[in-house]
């Protein structure tokens, strides 16, 4: 019996070339497999971060980044707050959209939803019986609600040149933030701007300003009223031009003297004001007779030693103003004094001074120079000044602001030095009604901005350019002329 015996092929070997292509293969399969899951990691990462930490705002006036004010309401926040963007699908303005969105990040008391008004059509009814337009802001909290119009977010100006509309400046922090703390403040102050003696008006920006710092404003005619109302946060007599009578004075005072506030704007006139100085004297101070020029250029403006830019002193009247960078400008200013019989319980402080250049023309209807002259009283001179008093009759502190420029509140003089004189009122006024800062912030210009310049800074501006600079660059020339010369 035959048997066959069948030999098995061997198995073919990879050749060593094809052994070290798989393993490096391998290692890319591997390698590719860690970035994709790191790339995966590190985006469910960036999408827990904040807008702020992710996206880079780079428009050119910052619209949709918050600012101190706004970071500190939100980290006092203790109350859910939402702000709802009324939008289609698709339709969102951006800048709100992103401005909304890091609101969001700053608190987790801070909700935001976008609502689709064709999917939800009764949703504005329940906060208000007004229309709404797309793109409108409500904010919501469980005490009240603030509808914020898209239009009040832009604002806009005639182009006299091209006769069209075109938006000048973007206010969404600005009416977000106030809107925020109108809905979560316990009590919403009133002030009574006093009537009846040719006192300034507020102009609408001012007014403006003071309703971001959710204060209503009310006019009040105190020879009818016959005393402030009960329910005033504060009162302002805004550089009256006639004094006030003897009773409107005593109202004043019983309502101060039972821990009431005031703002007080003093501007020179020629009028004796017995009536209105009666109200100073009671609490420690008075006016100097005459006005306040600076001998110091880098305290004024214009060339005019009249335009006083002083300098602001840390205090609560003038909060973060102070060391912030900005100015105040005070045309044709007063000087305030201590009185030396001033009751120990009134404290008087400083907000603006002048440099110890400066000098008190006590005649200026008269004066021949707006150079010092023999019998100027010169030295430092307080221009605005806050004060308070604490009795035992009263439980709420006495506050004053006097101020003693009648062209401080003026938008003219406002624009001058970038809204440091808004900033100037709306802090006063929040110390006077017990905000803990002020929520008022001014719109984001979206045109060309202005510098403000002293005159000492004008000065070595225009050496800089005019002689310097011109005469560097021809020693510059010079000497490379001459060092290729003699080569």
């Amino acid at each position: 019996m035959r048997h066959e015996f069948k030999m098995k092929k061997p198995k073919k070997l990879l050749p060593p070339k094809n052994k070290k292509l798989l393993k490096k293969g391998s290692y890319s399969l591997a390698l590719t497999i860690i970035v994709i899951a790191a790339a995966i990691f590190l985006n469910l990462l960036a999408g827990e971060l904040p807008s702020s930490l992710t996206k880079i705002d780079v428009s050119e006036n910052k619209l949709y980044t918050v600012g101190d004010q706004t970071k500190e309401l939100a980290s006092r926040l203790t109350e859910d707050v939402t702000l709802y963007l009324l939008a289609e699908e698709g339709q969102e303005d951006s800048t709100l959209n992103e401005l909304l969105t890091r609101y969001a990040d700053l608190s987790s008391h801070i909700k935001y939803e976008i609502k689709d008004p064709v999917l939800n059509p009764n949703f504005a009814s329940q906060y208000t019986e007004e229309e709404v337009s797309e793109n409108s802001i409500i904010v919501v909290s469980e005490k009240r609600s603030k509808v914020i119009p898209y239009s009040d977010l832009y604002e806009s100006n005639i182009n006299y040149q091209t006769y069209s509309m075109e938006t000048t400046a973007f206010d969404g922090e600005g009416q977000v933030t106030s809107a925020i703390d109108y809905v979560t403040s316990e009590e919403l102050p009133i002030l009574y701007t006093l009537q009846g003696h040719e006192e300034s008006e507020l102009d609408s920006s001012m007014q403006s300003a003071v309703a971001k710092e959710n204060i209503e404003i009310k006019s009040l005619n105190l020879i009818t009223a016959g005393s402030v109302p009960e329910d005033a946060s504060c009162i302002m007599i805004n550089a009256p031009r006639t004094d006030i009578s003897a009773d409107e004075a005593e109202a004043i005072l019983t309502y101060l003297k039972d821990g009431g506030r005031a703002l007080l704007v003093s501007g020179y006139t020629s009028e004796d004001m017995p009536n209105f100085d009666s109200i100073l004297s009671e609490y420690g101070v008075t006016i100097d007779q005459g006005v306040v020029l600076d001998g110091d250029s880098s305290h004024y403006i214009s060339g005019n030693p009249l335009y006083l830019v002083p300098e602001i002193q840390s205090c609560d009247a003038t909060g973060s103003l102070a060391g912030g960078g900005s100015y105040v400008l005070m045309p044709v200013s007063q000087s305030i004094s201590t009185l030396d019989d001033k009751r120990d319980t009134v404290t008087v402080t400083d907000m603006l001074i002048t440099s110890s250049s400066a000098y008190l023309k006590s005649d200026p209807e008269n004066m021949q120079s707006l150079s010092p002259e023999d019998g100027d009283t010169e030295g430092t001179f307080t221009l605005a000044a806050s004060i308070s008093e604490t009795t035992e009759d009263s439980e709420e502190e006495t506050r004053m602001v006097l101020f003693t420029s009648g062209q401080l509140l003026n938008s003219e003089t406002d624009a001058i030095v970038s809204g440091g004189n808004t900033k100037l009122l709306t802090n006063s006024l929040s110390w006077m009604c017990g905000h803990s800062s002020s929520v008022s912030i001014a719109a984001k210009s979206m045109e060309l901005s202005y510098l403000t310049l002293t005159a000492a800074s004008a000065n070595m501006w225009s050496i800089l350019t005019i002689a310097v600079i011109p005469a560097g660059l021809l020693l510059l020339g010079g000497f490379i002329w001459l060092k290729r010369r003699k080569q």
